[in-house]
């Protein structure tokens, strides 16, 4: 969020952070390890619920499309599934990414303005109501449908892949299932980059800078720092995409296995 936001330096004068290592350190050296933790909260609370309707979301979407429950469904369709979670998401992530990304940016502004994710929350809603606090959705939207789909379709399509013929795929071992999970979440995060970079700026914008919303982020992203600003932080997102999201998936069909296995009729 930090290499996202950073405002574009004076001529004559260097960004304020040279990339995702000089980023970390210098967050490191100014802030200490909390630094890197900035606004944990909000995401923490929002990430069982989050999850849980994700994958019910996407189980949703395959069973809409199946006219038997053991109809083999399509990359394409499995692709549709995964946008279908992603709409559900984003009630929950829109005021948590929100959040989150005003606490990440203000020790880099030099403004302590909220003194945590609560307090965050409640000068959002006393200043500008329920739209305050879900400033953004659309750009949510418009990144966690694509990528959802690309998602789910991507770890379907690696399970598929790696398993050893004759085999079930519910048979897959722990390591290539978090291998098949860590590839579906670089592949989710190459399709939302952009639209989080842009999500990121309209978030921690001052009220009324972009009245026209993404489209205004957009062209001034791209007249002031090119296509290429729209890849901002990709080291960094990809560096956490493989292992988060290897730990999700391999939770997943841990518990899944555990649910069938205590209530097998549920």
């Amino acid at each position: 969020v930090r290499l996202q936001t950073q405002p574009k330096p004076q001529p004559g004068q260097p960004l304020l952070y040279s990339g995702t290592f000089d980023c970390f350190r210098k967050t490191l050296v100014g802030e200490g390890v909390r630094g890197l933790y900035r606004g944990m909260a909000a995401p923490i609370i929002g990430v069982t619920p989050m999850f849980a309707v994700c994958f019910f979301g996407f189980g949703l979407g395959k069973r809409l499309q199946q006219r038997k429950p053991d109809d083999v469904l399509t990359y394409p369709q499995l692709f549709a599934a995964g946008m279908l979670s992603g709409v559900f998401t984003t009630a929950i992530m829109a005021p948590g990414e929100r959040i989150k990304c005003l606490l990440q940016i203000q020790a880099a502004t030099g403004e302590t303005k909220y003194s945590g994710s609560l307090d965050c929350a409640k000068q959002l809603y006393r200043e500008a109501g329920i739209r305050g606090v879900y400033k953004g959705t659309v750009l949510t939207l418009m990144r966690d449908v694509p990528a959802s789909g690309m998602y789910f379709m991507t770890y379907e399509w690696l399970k598929n892949i790696l398993t050893p013929e004759g085999k079930s795929v519910s048979d897959l071992s722990a390591p290539r299932i978090l291998f098949a999970g860590g590839l579906a979440g670089i592949f989710n995060w190459a399709v939302a980059i952009p639209p989080d970079v842009l999500k990121s700026r309209f978030q921690t914008a001052p009220p009324g800078k972009y009245p026209n919303g993404f489209r205004d982020v957009l062209r001034e992203l791209i007249r002031e720092e090119g296509v290429a600003s729209l890849y901002k932080g990709f080291t960094a997102v990809m560096i956490r995409a493989f292992p988060a999201n290897a730990a999700c998936f391999l939770g997943f069909e841990v518990a899944m296995k555990f649910l069938n296995w205590i209530a097998p009729g549920l």
